[in-house]
């Protein structure tokens, strides 16, 4: 008797992630290195598109979950977080990933990121940094450099800009990184590696603004500039000296990860599912809740 061969399983590639939706992104936008990026760590990763929830808020960078083929939200400025977690927590089967950009994560959004932290809850927040608000026409964002002239800032901005990864770090979270579309598979490594994280884990990426970004921010530039962690011979373990390195944001270009908890503390969604079956064991019959009601 022939035994029959188990059907062999179905092997992803990033295309398989590409949506039919055309990007209209400024050509030589960093975002497109982004997308890329975030197909191909998804292909490596495995998991099926409807498996997939992908989140995101308003802003430039907030269009990719339109140019994948996972399920796809794009909620309001600043907003994305919450949605994600209640996503996450509704559906912890899903892999889900957020997606924003410096204004739309540290300004409006700023707030959310804390308790994403604090809860981790497993999902992937992806910020595409490109210190400016691209698509409303170049006004000063938190991680704007002090002195930059814009629109809105026309003498140069008075203000020190805010430090995401020194902002990540310190509230806990257990997996940060920085990357830069000018590695492309280095980045992709890296995005692979966060999805896979099993906890909060943060992104930080260097997406350069063509249109409206200085110059010394651009994909070239970040070639010449940027310095590898790893290279660097950094332990990923030691938050202390991840803390360190992050202090230079804005005057080095480090990419990698700055620190990875290797004791993942447990995820919010896994301690709602546990209470859950907890609560659901010792619960009460209908008939006896009914009961105690009619007692007073």
């Amino acid at each position: 008797m022939t035994l029959a061969m188990p059907a062999p399983v179905p092997t992803l590639q990033a295309k398989d992630f590409r949506s039919d939706l055309k990007p209209i992104w400024c050509p030589g936008c960093g975002d497109f290195g982004v997308v890329q990026a975030v197909y191909r760590a998804l292909a490596a990763v495995g998991r099926p598109p409807h498996e997939i929830a992908f989140i995101s808020g308003i802003g430039c960078s907030s269009r990719i979950p339109g140019y994948t083929t996972a399920y796809g939200f794009n909620s309001v400025h600043g907003r994305a977080l919450p949605i994600a977690q209640g996503i996450k927590i509704a559906h912890p089967e899903l892999l889900v990933l957020v997606a924003g950009g410096d204004g739309d994560g540290f300004s409006i959004g700023g707030g959310h990121v804390a308790h994403a932290v604090r809860r981790n809850i497993d999902l992937t927040y992806i910020v595409m940094d490109n210190q400016i608000y691209g698509l409303t026409k170049g006004q000063l964002s938190p991680t704007s450099p002090r002195g930059l002239k814009t629109v809105t800032s026309m003498y140069g901005s008075l203000e020190e800009p805010l430090n995401p990864l020194m902002y990540v770090l310190s509230y806990g979270a257990p997996f940060v990184a920085q990357g830069t579309p000018a590695d492309l598979p280095g980045l992709t490594a890296m995005l692979e590696e966060a999805i896979r994280y099993p906890g909060f884990s943060f992104v930080n990426i260097q997406s350069p603004c063509v249109t409206y970004g200085e110059e010394s921010g651009q994909i070239k530039a970040q070639k010449e500039k940027m310095k590898a962690l790893a290279d660097m011979k950094h332990d990923p373990t030691d938050r202390i000296k991840a803390l360190s390195l992050a202090q230079d944001y804005g005057r080095e270009l480090y990419t990698g990860v700055f620190f990875r908890d290797p004791n993942p503390p447990p995820t919010y969604d896994a301690l709602v599912k546990a209470r859950q079956a907890e609560l659901s064991a010792n619960a009460l019959p209908r008939q006896n809740i009914l009961d105690l009601f009619l007692q007073k």
